[in-house]
């Protein structure tokens, strides 16, 4: 006998070039387990001042001893999850890839989530620039995404639109930093532990039986 999965709707708020996000994408996605998981990712651009060729990532701000303990930490997290981020010295700006996003979800789950991960493959292991629409329409055409659909991501304002959309409901949140979650009432913030997730999945399903 077959046990129905509890359904699970989650929200996260998440950038394709936020290392922490592919972290909690990965993390996140295991719930698939346990869980009917329905997400909904609101694509947030986290750097919209980075030009479309990319710059330096001494331009954020951290400094070359902050930047090394973060990078340190990252390589840990990403073990933990099988990843593997190579060394970058540079920044891409992530609009076109969100709307990219925006634009597979018209066409199913499965193209969406292989663009999903693509994406995040892209730039956080072969180190290319999610930026140009060239190197995007490499990505979409390998993620099966029709190619009238790529092109429609960059000039339909539907997707520009869901984007805007996204960042008024993160500025309702007071959601400033991605990864963010919601859980029903609960958010959670940052590459959070499995187990922290499963948690307030579980939090979840329970105030829904209560009601």
């Amino acid at each position: 006998m077959t046990t129905e999965k509890p359904r699970l709707a989650v929200s996260v708020f998440s950038d394709y070039i936020c290392p922490f996000c592919y972290i909690g994408s990965r993390r996140l996605l295991r719930l698939a387990d346990e869980f009917d998981l329905k997400v909904n990712w609101c694509g947030t651009e986290i750097h919209p001042n980075t030009p479309s060729d990319g710059m330096s990532l001494s331009k954020l701000g951290y400094s070359p001893e902050a930047w090394a303990q973060l990078s340190a930490e990252l390589q840990i997290l990403a073990h933990e999850e099988g990843l593997q981020f190579i060394d970058r010295d540079y920044t891409a700006n992530s609009h076109q890839a969100l709307l990219l996003a925006e634009a597979a979800k018209r066409v199913g789950r499965d193209i969406f989530y292989t663009l999903h991960e693509a994406l995040f493959q892209a730039y956080f292991v072969r180190g290319q620039n999610i930026g140009d629409r060239e190197v995007l329409k490499d990505i979409a055409l390998e993620a099966g995404l029709p190619a009238d659909l790529a092109q429609a991501a960059w000039s339909e304002p539907e997707f520009e639109q869901r984007l805007q959309q996204n960042l008024l409901q993160a500025a309702r949140l007071h959601i400033r930093a991605t990864p963010t979650y919601l859980f029903g009432q609960q958010i959670l913030v940052g590459a959070v532990p499995f187990n922290q997730l499963t948690q307030a999945a579980n939090r979840l399903i329970q105030e829904r039986q209560a009601l």
